[in-house]
């Protein structure tokens, strides 16, 4: 399949904001995403496509998953590690007397010990069985990058300490280090694009543990299950189903621009802004707009939030004029 991509530093604000899960501009990401492959690719009906986007939303919960168990088996890693300098034939006082901080770390130790972490890993198949190589290549650029090395210094010992050095190691090093990233790639066309969000759903369950917690709370996949998956459904379906009807409207509105001459990006997300417009009474027309606008900042050409904007904003307000747009609620402003 196609994909639209752009590239990013993990863990901006635009893909997560405040939600720290899967939250609707994500999906409208990867709504995008399916679409871009399905208008390119002739085999891809509607039925593959939406079996599609719920592949990508599963693969998105996965990375989170997959995420939890890298930081988890750094324990088992860091122990091994002790344990070969101890039977070295010529061990150094360091080899014998070893600096277990990091085995140490309270909330590492909750990760690594995770009962409900080992049955989800269990449950979905996700491991790093074919990567071990790269878990432990991960561990050992990790030991020598600087956050480590002054967290192993420092003669601080309280839980918090060992929380925010575990948050700093995992969101400076880990997830930024190139050879995991390429590893992403190869295993899911989604992951690298999943990577900011699955990324800041680690950094709050790090940050939920406390100090007496034995077990981890792991987060759900969906912020509302029912809204959120009923939005995702209706505007895929709809901005497939709106499509002719909607491309005409895209149309009209660029006047002098042939349709052919609209970057499919642009198209796509137009026929997604006014689909959404059209179905979901709800929500205002400007969250509507500005969404896409935003969208289209990350996913299309330098001028194309511009023309987007022009275009949407005309065709909101015809469309708003005649009826075929009816807002409730604090969706009429």
């Amino acid at each position: 399949m196609h994909i639209v991509c752009v590239s990013k530093a993990v863990l901006t604000k635009f893909a997560t904001r405040n939600d720290d899960m899967l939250n609707r501009r994500h999906l409208r990401i990867k709504i995008l995403h399916i679409l871009y492959g399905f208008y390119q690719d002739e085999d891809l009906d509607a039925v593959k496509a939406k079996k599609a986007l719920d592949h990508s939303i599963d693969k998105m919960y996965e990375l989170y998953l997959l995420l939890l168990s890298m930081i988890a088996d750094l324990q088992g890693l860091a122990i091994d590690k002790i344990e070969a300098g101890r039977k070295k034939q010529l061990p150094t006082p360091e080899d014998l007397h070893p600096n277990t901080k990091f085995v140490r770390n309270a909330p590492l130790r909750v990760l690594a010990n995770s009962k409900k972490l080992e049955n989800k890993l269990a449950e979905t198949g996700v491991g790093w069985g074919n990567n071990r190589e790269l878990l432990r290549n991960l561990f050992r650029s990790l030991i020598e990058h600087e956050e480590y090395t002054e967290y192993m210094a420092s003669d601080e010992r309280s839980f918090r300490h060992d929380r925010e050095s575990l948050v700093r190691m995992f969101r400076k090093h880990l997830i930024n280090e190139e050879a995991f990233q390429e590893m992403l790639e190869e295993e899911s066309i989604f992951w690298m694009d999943d990577l900011d969000l699955a990324s800041s759903m680690v950094i709050k369950t790090i940050k939920s543990i406390k100090e007496d917690d034995e077990e981890l709370n792991i987060l759900p996949l969906w912020r509302n299950d029912e809204d959120d998956k009923h939005f995702a459904k209706m505007l895929f379906t709809q901005t497939l189903a709106q499509g002719e009807d909607n491309e005409a409207l895209i149309k009209e509105g660029a006047q002098n621009w042939e349709l052919e001459r609209i970057a499919l990006v642009d198209r796509i997300l137009m026929k997604m802004a006014l689909a959404e417009a059209k179905t979901f009474s709800s929500i205002p027309l400007k969250v509507t707009l500005n969404e896409y606008i935003e969208l289209s900042k990350y996913y299309s050409t330098e001028k194309s939030h511009g023309f987007i904007n022009g275009i949407l904003d005309q065709l909101f307000t015809k469309l708003n004029e005649s009826g075929e747009i009816k807002k409730t609620g604090r969706g009429l402003i």
